[in-house]
């Protein structure tokens, strides 16, 4: 009896050691590889730069900052300019060489003055000035940027120089110069360099706009944003005088006139009442119609 329970006792320590390798075997199994698949990876090639487009030169570019030159910007047209600098808009198109006056790109830089001019003698053309009414032009567009700098209503193409202007008078500062509306129209606003380039004269529509002075048509029409119907008169190579708002324009470009000739009828376009603005430049820039006109 005794023999037969110390054999059961072997069995169970023998059961017992089984069990205890098992476990043993199976919880000190060594880990699966890892395979390492870095090495099989294709390699990381870094993108070709882009070429960047050649640079076009504009035209007139090796002339910018000089005297007598002006630099297109945001804005511009061809009219603007020529109203900035005095000019006949066709004269600076045909010392240009622009066929098509319409189409002016930022940073084109422009002849202002004849070719023969005294470069010396002349004021330089500054940024457009604003103009009444109208809001300020694409100033956030960045200079330089080949835009179309188009809003002029002109004719699509220059052929000829036109007619010679008037003949310069002995005392251009002493130029007689008129009212360019009868007696009783009053001055509803004055001249202001930064907000009103001349005066503002209130009427009735179809009320007569009467030349200034003697004069050449260089402009009219409608192609100067905030002007509406706009008539410009070269009087001289020092003055210019402009008529905007008209109802009805009754001249034609390069088209004589004299002192108190009716050239349009006043009106509203472009305005918010019906009114006359009336502006005198001298070589371009705005100056107070008051100080030249005769008292009333």
């Amino acid at each position: 009896m005794l023999e037969l329970r110390n054999q059961g006792w072997t069995w169970a320590l023998a059961l017992a050691a089984g069990l205890l390798a098992g476990c043993a075997s199976t919880s000190l199994r060594a880990p699966a590889p890892v395979e390492d698949r870095s090495a099989a990876r294709a390699p990381v090639v870094a993108p070709a730069p882009v070429a960047e487009p050649p640079r076009t030169t504009l035209p007139g570019a090796e002339n910018a900052g000089k005297p007598g030159y002006y630099t297109v910007r945001p804005g511009d047209t061809l009219i603007r300019i020529s109203l900035d600098s005095g000019q006949n808009w066709r004269d600076i198109a045909r010392w240009n060489s622009i066929e098509n006056p319409n189409i002016i790109e930022v940073g084109q830089v422009l002849r202002v003055i004849p070719p023969a001019a005294d470069v010396a003698a002349v004021r330089p053309v500054t940024t457009a000035p604003a103009v009444p009414g109208a809001p300020t032009p694409a100033a956030s567009a960045p200079r330089g940027t080949p835009t179309t700098g188009l809003v002029a209503s002109v004719p699509p193409a220059v052929t000829s120089p036109g007619p010679a202007p008037t003949p310069v008078p002995a005392g251009e500062d002493d130029l007689p110069w008129a009212w360019p509306t009868p007696a009783g129209a009053s001055v509803v606003a004055g001249f202001d360099e930064q907000r009103n380039k001349g005066l503002d004269i209130a009427g009735k529509p179809g009320d007569p706009v009467l030349a200034s002075a003697d004069g050449r048509v260089v402009y009219a029409g409608a192609g100067l944003r905030g002007y509406g119907n706009l008539i410009i008169l070269k009087h001289n190579n020092t003055y210019l005088s402009a008529y905007a708002h008209n109802q009805s324009l009754m001249v034609k470009e390069d088209q004589t006139v004299r002192k108190g000739q009716k050239i349009a009828e006043m009106g509203s376009s472009d305005a918010d009442r019906v009114k006359l603005h009336f502006e005198i430049r001298r070589q371009g820039k705005p100056v107070d119609p008051a100080k030249y006109l005769p008292p009333r």
